[in-house]
Formats: C-alpha cells, sequence, structure tokens
C-alpha cells in the first residue's frame, strides 16, 4: 500500500475512533436515540457530511457505538479480570472492575450497557439485539466463574449459578444507578462489602475472606 494511501486509512481509522468516542459519552447520558449527525458534527467540530461518509444511517451509527462500547468494557474490565485465577478471585475481580468503570466515570452517564438496556429493552430491532447479546455474554461470564468455583470446592456444591449471578449483577447495577441519580459514591463501597458478604455465604469455607483487589 503506497504511503499516503496508507496515510489517509490511518487517519480515517482515528477520525472513526473520534466520532465513536463522542458518541458513547452522549449515548451514555442522552440515550442513542439522541444521537445525530448534526449533534456529533459540532461535537467533533466535522462537518455533517464527513459524519455521515463513516456510518451511512443512524442505525449504523447507533450499531457502532454499541460495539466500541463493548471494546472499552472488555479493555477496562474483563481483561484486567482475566489476569486473577480463575473462580472466586476472578469473579470478584470481575465485579470490582466493573465497579471501577462506572466509579472512574468512564462516560459521564455511567456504564453505557446499564443506560442502553433500560432505553432499548422494548424496543426490538437489531439495536436492541446487540446490546442483549453483549449484555447476556457479561452475564454468562459470570455464571460460568460461579460454576468453576463450585466445580472447584470454592462454592458449596448447592449454590445457583444463575441465582448467584443476578445477584451479583444487581449490586452493581444499583450502585451505578445511586450513583448516577443520587451522586451517592457510597453506593460502591456498599456494593462491595455486600459482594464479598454473598460470595463469602455461597463459599464452601464461609470464614475466608476474599481478598479485595480494586485498584486504589
Amino acid at each position: 500500500m503506497k504511503a499516503a494511501v496508507l496515510y489517509r486509512t490511518h487517519q480515517a481509522a482515528r477520525t472513526r475512533r473520534q466520532i465513536l468516542r463522542a458518541a458513547m459519552d452522549i449515548a451514555s447520558a442522552e440515550g442513542l436515540e439522541g444521537l445525530s449527525v448534526g449533534r456529533l458534527a459540532s461535537q467533533v467540530k466535522m462537518s455533517k457530511t464527513g459524519i455521515f461518509s463513516h456510518f451511512g444511517s443512524k442505525r449504523e451509527l447507533q450499531l457502532a457505538t454499541v460495539e466500541a462500547a463493548k471494546q472499552v468494557f472488555l479493555e477496562r474490565v474483563v481483561q484486567p479480570a482475566l489476569g486473577e485465577p480463575r473462580g472466586t478471585l476472578r469473579l470478584t475481580a470481575m465485579l470490582h472492575k466493573w465497579l471501577d468503570y462506572v466509579e472512574k466515570i468512564v462516560f459521564r452517564g455511567g456504564c453505557f450497557f446499564a443506560a442502553a438496556s433500560a432505553e432499548f429493552d422494548s424496543r426490538p430491532g437489531a439495536v436492541r439485539n446487540q446490546i442483549a447479546l453483549h449484555t447476556k455474554a457479561w452475564l454468562v461470564g459470570l455464571e460460568d466463574e460461579i460454576r468453576f468455583a463450585g466445580s472447584n470446592g470454592q462454592f458449596r456444591a448447592s449454590v445457583d449459578a444463575a441465582q448467584l449471578a443476578f445477584e451479583l449483577h444487581s449490586y452493581v447495577q444499583e450502585a451505578n444507578w445511586a450513583f448516577k441519580l443520587f451522586n451517592d459514591k457510597s453506593a460502591f463501597e456498599r456494593a462491595r462489602r455486600a459482594i464479598a458478604e454473598r460470595i463469602a455465604d455461597a463459599s464452601e469455607n464461609p470464614s475466608s475472606q476474599i481478598p479485595d483487589r480494586r485498584e486504589k
């Protein structure tokens, strides 16, 4: 590939990332339906034609925004947690990294997928399907770690993986809601305490403590 063509390709990729970064931030706070070519053009100081050339339609922009948010979640939450040993330690890390992601205001609207899920849960279509797909994958990931912990003697055999994942997931969702609606930063510590207590309750050895591995 010629140098000039390569430069234009890299430049186009950088521009697309810039647009999607603005789109994710807007969508997290104002909804994916709040995205418009005009709003983004003003935000990133580009022409409407320039924005449109990258996506072609509002639906394609929404889908690209959801995919970009998935990548941010993978980088900020999933990948760091995978560095922990499987089972209770990784499960705890997954939940704590998720809380860190909200607490550090990666997006001004809090958890992107919590906002998108609430917006699109009753709207059938491609955008809802993508949001549901990624959210379900995260729940399945939590369940997999719980099942691993059960099969390796870290959790009691009677623990229902789907039920425990549902409860742990809800603690983070509640913290995200309280932080965004009430600016209640104590919600994060409440969620971490609830997670630790619930995991200890499910553990084969309830007296054992799961260390707090969150970033300081």
